[in-house]
């Protein structure tokens, strides 16, 4: 059997793809090239890996029991060459972060400081994207880390710790009527022209639900996945909105005002995630570490 990782690579690519022309792509080689790979290996195995026949290319049995394989193998590779990346090239390399919209750098910006303090040869990359493709991609090892806000009960698949459980806050113009009170009960909401998280973002509907548990729907003006915008909304005098504290911190809007609600303990819970038995380098490790530190939640 002479099988190496690279044909293992171009295999799991076409897999993924189902499609020997994104696949090729995606490796920058050939086509032809490809397509010459993979006969070579179905020859060396004595099965095809895939159908041919149909529109849509499809996995045989054969294929699927490779693919798994196949993973195992790759991971177990990259988990080799990022160990030996480590000790020829200590405290250097790169780590990607997926940080979910409504979190942002804010949360964040203080621990990336002191890390780069500390590790100024290593790079983040931080990846603006939503929780469940964060999970996706932590998933399939193209983030390192991933911060995500509907924290799961228990995972298979990741090693989580909860990082933050932040109050929401209300937020309005100062010449709002609600502006001057010291704390507002969650039942005034229910008539106040309101601007809402969108429907992928679990704030969405955990602030439905709360509006239930008090007997109403809000009356909902806009949806929107950006902070910043739902920020302009409310300055623009269009509704009012629902931000955790520590954005309202960093607010420097002179016409807004952050009120605590009263009658409600409405968070934004946010975890860490990384995944389960996979390599994880000296940078990474480093970063769970300062962040188990700085931010864990007891």
């Amino acid at each position: 059997m002479e099988l190496d990782i690279r044909h293992l690579e171009y295999f799991s690519e076409v897999a993924k793809h189902l499609s020997f022309t994104k696949a090729a792509s995606a490796l920058h080689i050939s086509q032809p090239s490809l397509s010459k790979a993979i006969k070579s290996i179905e020859d060396e195995l004595g099965v095809p890996l895939f159908y041919r026949s149909s529109k849509q290319l499809e996995l045989t049995d054969a294929g699927k029991a490779v693919l798994v394989n196949a993973k195992t193998v790759l991971e177990a590779f990259y988990g080799l060459t990022s160990e030996l990346s480590d000790i020829m090239d200590l405290k250097k390399g790169e780590i990607s972060i997926g940080v979910p919209p409504i979190v942002g750098a804010a949360f964040f910006s203080k621990l990336i400081s002191q890390f780069k303090e500390q590790y100024p040869s290593i790079q983040i990359k931080l990846t603006e994207v939503g929780t469940n493709k964060i999970k996706q991609e932590v998933e399939e090892g193209i983030l390192d880390i991933g911060l995500i806000c509907n924290i799961p009960g228990h995972s298979e698949q990741f090693e989580l710790i909860k990082v933050l459980n932040d109050p929401l806050l209300l937020i309005v113009h100062k010449e709002h009527p609600l502006a001057q009170k010291a704390k507002v009960h969650f039942s005034e909401i229910e008539n106040q022209p309101f601007i809402l998280y969108r429907k992928d973002f679990s704030l969405h509907d955990r602030i439905l639900e709360e509006c239930h548990k008090f007997g109403f729907y809000p009356n909902v003006v806009c949806e929107s996945s950006q902070k910043d915008f739902m920020i302009e909304l409310v300055e623009a005098k269009l509704g009012v909105a629902l931000l955790p504290s520590r954005i309202c911190q960093n607010l420097h809007h002179q016409e807004l005002v952050a009120i605590p609600l009263d009658g409600s303990k409405i968070n934004l819970e946010l975890g860490m995630i990384w995944k389960k038995n996979k390599y994880l380098s000296f940078g990474v490790r480093e970063f769970i570490a300062v962040s188990k530190e700085h931010l864990f939640v007891k």
